[in-house]
């Protein structure tokens, strides 16, 4: 596992819109809270129910802890995975 920011010096950052089974949201988002990498979660209006931030010194990592560790979560009906590509 990587340990520290990445070769540009800065953390690789995604944002994961969760849609939870019915009755779930809170023991999901409890959940999420727990994961390593997870830095922020979000209850939010419309087709999703959470928006997750996950941030990791590599994007390979982050998106280990999608597919490896957030995906596993009982509860999560479906995923999208927005990589960020550019900050300002």
């Amino acid at each position: 596992m990587l340990v520290g920011a990445g070769a540009s010096g800065r953390m690789e950052t995604l944002y994961l819109l969760v849609e939870t089974e019915v009755g779930r949201l809170d023991e999901v988002l409890n959940r999420l809270k727990s994961v390593p990498g997870v830095t922020e979660v979000q209850a939010v209006t419309g087709p999703f129910d959470l928006i997750v931030k996950v941030e990791a010194p590599h994007i390979n990592v982050a998106l280990d802890t999608v597919v490896h560790r957030i995906r596993k979560i009982a509860g999560i009906k479906s995923t999208e995975t927005l990589v960020t590509v550019a900050t300002g």
